[in-house]
């Protein structure tokens, strides 16, 4: 290979997602020159330019979108490989980083005592991510797969398998004007303030859970943004807002004495993922990938 670096595929790769250098260096940890360094070393050793760079933007080359290509998935088989081979060098030992949104479902619950089943020898850790950045903490390596609300869109991340799709319910204060109610349209969503998502999630992301219009294209007030579901839980038992929650979550919390849960009609029901960095793989990530579809049954299959 030339004497190619390792270092300098994940920039590349890196770099060909994010369309800029200092937003690279960012995700890999380094200097944005140094993102330049490692850039400039790679296509010295290839020959010819890979990125076009101007005051304006950053884009691939015609040979940049080929190598794009063909280095991806041999730089994922790579990874896979060398975590298949540490975990049979160790067994499925060290620790395994579960981060969730909301509740610990059924399902997750299920999947986590299959894989405790499975692999003894692997701790298991269970960290509660915020709802305003679902995809930071894998990203920043702070846990080894999450399970987050639906839709997932990105490049980076690996998504599968998707479970727990339930009816969507409004979440409100027994002193709103709703919560007698024994069901909603989706149309009434025009008719409260539905609490947002702040942060760092995707515009897409946080339009998904709180959208700002009805399908029929009417348009829903904006109540507060929160980071948290316990934030967004108080704010409406404060009634300060409303907020869409997927049933189990409804279930989890209907004992509170000041919140009330109302099916809505008309709304795409809610889901969860499971997610994984495309660029580090993880054996242990992918053995309760597995325990997850066997305890979810069938499912859409990993992106």
């Amino acid at each position: 290979m030339s004497g190619v670096e390792i270092r300098e595929l994940e920039t590349f790769l890196v770099l060909a997602q994010e369309l800029h250098f200092g937003r690279a260096g960012e995700r890999l940890y380094v200097s944005q020159s140094r993102v330049s360094q490692l850039l400039r070393s790679l296509e010295h050793r290839i020959g010819a330019p890979l990125v076009e760079r101007t005051s304006r933007r950053v884009a691939l080359t015609p040979l940049g979108e080929s190598f794009l290509a063909g280095l991806r998935p041999a730089y994922e088989a790579l990874r896979a490989t060398v975590d298949d081979a540490r975990a049979a060098a160790h067994g499925m030992g060290g620790v395994l980083r579960i981060g969730f949104q909301g509740t610990v479902d059924d399902y997750l619950s299920q999947a986590i005592a299959r894989f405790g089943d499975l692999y003894p020898e692997c701790a298991i850790d269970i960290v509660e991510i915020p709802l305003s950045d679902p995809f930071g903490p894998l990203r920043r390596q702070e846990v080894d797969c999450a399970v987050a609300l639906l839709p997932v869109a990105e490049e980076d991340l690996v998504l599968g398998p998707v479970f727990s799709r339930q009816p969507q319910t409004l979440a409100v204060s027994v002193r709103h004007p709703f919560a007698a109610r024994e069901s909603l349209s989706a149309e009434e969503l025009a008719d409260c303030r539905l609490i947002g998502i702040g942060g760092d999630a995707p515009d897409y992301w946080r339009s998904a859970q709180a959208p700002g219009l009805t399908p029929g294209g009417l348009t829903v007030p904006a109540g507060p943004d929160v980071n948290t579901l316990q934030e967004g839980l108080s704010l409406t038992a404060a009634n300060r807002g409303a907020m869409l929650l997927c049933r189990s979550t409804a279930e989890y919390h209907g004992r509170r004495d000041s919140l009330t849960f109302i099916p809505v009609e008309g709304l795409p029901d809610s889901e969860l993922g499971l997610i994984r960095h495309r660029l580090r793989p993880s054996a242990q990530a992918s053995a309760f990938a597995e325990a997850l579809a066997e305890a979810t049954g069938p499912s859409q299959p990993a992106a």
